[in-house]
């Protein structure tokens, strides 16, 4: 390593400062764990500067449903967002920063959307925050103000995991070209999940110390694409989403999503309305025992998905053979076809198919089972 940077101390002395290698790994893991802002959230998103929150160090994964965990990722962390950080440590001097940890870290990602469920890491949260002799709840409050929904962030943290939502993070005192061709390749080609790495350097002279941190893999393409969309997007609410409906889909259609919406609010379920940029959707979310349940989801393009996907995080749905249970009273329904692996994915049905009135009762008689389900479900585990 080489080359220095000058300090300017109050008294007009420069300070030439050495670049300097850390002692250990643990050394720029533990800087991490107590100064997140070393990722520099400023660089990730100028217009909004991510900002975080460790959830904890080793944060383990488990490679199956209900197994023991089989890795750790180094750091989670949540930005004020609710977007899930997984973070990994290297020194540059470590041959596993080049490919190794690329594949690793893509486990982790896979398997953290696939089995972490918001109690775990609201659990987790709120351990580190015993450990550190703090509250959760201040502690979050130093993150996003004191004015801020608090449940409503957890919400949107859930959210943003289960929609795959979550940012990769790859730390060390340098990233080699090799790491920083793959992480720009994977950010300009993985969305909505981001890619990033950052480089913190350490210099050192006359007893002080400077960190300097770089974001890598954010080319002008990605940062467009990540940055920008969301901003460019829209909130859709009920007015908007019907007139776009029904301009794209016709007023039967249209008639039809509105009776899905009534039987929702009948049901007492709180609806998310999306932020799709060309493509309006609303999602009846059914919400017990502290969590939230993935139902259906209706869209403006004449479509209406079933969150298996979403499904299999929360029981009893998380079972496959829960799930083909609904998947065959989905089939049941005149002019359904759903293939047996759209228990794993988010199938659509159309609008249009639930146009007899007796096909439609039929079908929101199912989402009734959904929920009786899920309530039967917690009914059982609180015994």
């Amino acid at each position: 390593m080489s080359g220095n940077i000058y300090a300017m101390q109050d008294d007009g002395q420069l300070v030439a400062m050495q670049e300097q290698a850390y002692d250990s790994e643990a050394v720029l893991q533990t800087l991490l764990a107590q100064y997140p802002t070393l990722l520099a959230g400023e660089q990730m998103d100028q217009a909004d500067p991510r900002r975080w929150i460790v959830v904890a160090r080793e944060v383990g994964l488990p490679s199956e449903d209900a197994r023991a965990d089989r890795w750790s990722v180094d750091h989670l962390l949540l930005d004020h967002d609710g977007i899930p950080t997984l973070v990994e440590v290297k020194r540059s001097s470590d041959t596993r920063i080049r490919r190794e940890v690329v594949g690793q870290m893509l486990d982790y990602a896979a398997h953290a959307v696939l089995y972490w469920s918001i109690d775990k890491l609201r659990a987790t949260f709120a351990q580190t925050c015993t450990t550190q002799g703090c509250d959760p709840v201040q502690a979050l409050e130093a993150l996003l103000g004191p004015d801020v929904d608090q449940e409503g962030f957890w919400q949107q943290a859930n959210t943003n995991l289960q929609l795959g939502k979550i940012r990769m993070v790859f730390v060390a005192d340098i990233i080699p070209p090799e790491l920083q061709r793959i992480v720009e390749f994977l950010n300009s080609q993985m969305d909505p999940a981001e890619v990033v790495a950052v480089e913190i350097r350490q210099y050192v002279g006359q007893g002080l110390k400077t960190l300097v941190p770089r974001v890598i893999g954010q080319t002008v393409e990605a940062h467009q694409k990540k940055a920008s969309g969301p901003r460019e997007g829209r909130q859709w609410d009920e007015a908007t989403f019907f007139q776009t409906l029904e301009t794209r889909r016709g007023s039967n259609e249209a008639t039809i999503a509105r009776k899905i919406l009534v039987w929702a609010q009948t049901r007492k379920l709180r609806l998310w309305w999306g932020q799709g940029k060309q493509d309006g959707s609303f999602f009846p979310m059914f919400d017990y025992q502290g969590k939230q349940y993935w139902l259906i989801a209706v869209w403006t393009y004449g479509r209406i998905e079933i969150q298996f996907q979403m499904m299999k995080t929360t029981p009893p749905f998380e079972t496959e053979a829960k799930r083909a249970e609904l998947l065959q009273r989905l089939n049941a329904l005149p002019g359904v076809i759903i293939p047996p692996d759209g228990i794993t994915r988010r199938p659509s049905i159309r609008l249009s198919v639930l146009q007899d009135e007796t096909v439609l009762q039929q079908f929101l008689a199912i989402c009734d089972w959904i929920i009786q389900e899920i309530t039967a479900s917690g009914a059982q585990r609180s015994l």
